[in-house]
């Protein structure tokens, strides 16, 4: 093997062992498309066939995939797992429900005091711009803004915990996360009572985190997610009885019954 080979296998394995830490670090994410390969090249400072051999290293490892005319993604790292026939079956039980807010609420409360003590200067300023835009999507009443805003500003709380494993677990949640999300604001934006507790809350984790306040910003998580998990539990009560009332109104769909009325005995002989 010449010496020729031999250093551009190295730089080959170093552009694959760059590309995989930005993979791992969250700063290139599932399925985003890397830049076109004579730009990436020239970026990473590296011939376009040494570039293209470190990115078949990392679509032999999974982490890369490719297409004829698209381009070179980062591949859906994890979210086959996420979307298991089984998380999909669990998701439609409520008490699978309510162990996912449990989950998140170990989770986020100590997302929220690492990133009180390990987030950087600039990730403070995307927390603080995502607050920013939920008091005006709060203000401009706009539920499908302030939930994707919700939805943000929980991930770059994950970001800003500086903790590899837990950052790939919930980017790859992400699309649970923000169902979840949405979910509750449908059915929580229609109390303007909860809907201001909800943004009282998310600038309070904020707050927490932009003040160093590791301890505050733990318990204001905790605080958070413990409501979620009572308003939930709260609606599937009403929403259970209500359909219980509609059953035994018609029959449960299954009776010869016009609707508000009952059948009267059969007469004795």
């Amino acid at each position: 093997m010449s010496n020729t080979t031999v250093k551009s296998e190295r730089a080959a394995t170093a552009v694959a062992e760059h590309l995989e830490a930005l993979i791992l670090e969250g700063s290139l994410q599932a399925g985003e498309r890397l830049l076109p390969e004579r730009e990436l090249a020239e970026r990473l400072n590296v011939s376009r066939s040494t570039l293209r051999d470190g990115l078949k290293i990392l679509e032999e490892r999974g982490l890369l995939t490719s297409a004829a005319g698209r381009g070179t993604s980062v591949a859906p790292l994890g979210q086959a797992a996420i979307t298991d026939p089984l998380i999909a079956l669990l998701a439609r039980h409520t008490e699978a429900a309510d162990d996912y807010l449990e989950f998140r609420g170990i989770v986020e409360s100590s997302a929220a005091a690492m990133a009180a003590t390990r987030a950087t200067e600039i990730e403070l300023a995307r927390i603080r711009d995502c607050v920013k835009r939920i008091e005006r999507a709060h203000a401009g009443a706009d539920p499908a803004e302030e939930a994707e805003a919700d939805a943000e500003l929980h991930l770059l709380i994950y970001e800003a915990s500086h903790n590899l494993t837990l950052l790939q677990i919930m980017q790859a949640l992400a699309g649970v996360l923000r169902s979840d999300v949405i979910q509750n604001r449908s059915r929580l934006f229609s109390v303007p009572a909860i809907r201001e507790l909800l943004r009282h809350q998310h600038r309070a984790i904020a707050e927490a985190i932009l003040a160093r306040d590791a301890q505050t910003a733990r318990q204001a998580a905790e605080d958070h997610i413990r409501y979620l998990r009572q308003a939930g539990r709260e609606i599937r009560e009403a929403e259970a009885r209500l359909d219980l009332s509609l059953r035994r109104l018609n029959g449960g769909g299954a009776g010869n019954r016009a609707a508000g009325t009952r059948s009267a005995p059969a007469a004795e002989n």
